[in-house]
């Protein structure tokens, strides 16, 4: 999705001292011209990244979902003080989740 449009809100943001993360709830508004859809993850996670003026590989989305009929989708984020914390506390399928497209796997074709 090329050029989309969405305007994120932060609804909420706890420190969370003992994980060394930040917890944060956010609304995006995304434009009727895109489809319709939800963003993409990746795309999200650079767009609420550069708002909380933070690396994209510290920010971690925890769930995001659209709200029937509406364009509103609701996320869930956990932004890290460090990778190498996010590697201690983040499950492994949503460490892979946030991989950029460019590692996985290219399948050969017949």
């Amino acid at each position: 999705m090329t050029g989309s449009l969405m305007e994120i809100k932060i609804a909420s943001k706890k420190e969370n001292r003992l994980l060394k993360r930040s917890e944060v709830v956010f609304n995006i508004e995304h434009a009727q011209g895109g489809g319709g859809s939800t963003p993409p993850r990746l795309e999200v996670r650079k767009a609420l990244a550069n708002l909380l003026k933070t690396d994209a590989e510290l920010v971690f989305i925890k769930k995001l979902e659209t709200k029937t009929g509406t364009h509103t989708a609701l996320g869930v984020a956990h932004v890290y003080d460090s990778a190498e914390q996010s590697k201690l506390i983040e499950p492994e399928y949503i460490i892979k989740r946030h991989a950029p497209p460019a590692k996985q796997e290219v399948k050969e074709e017949k």
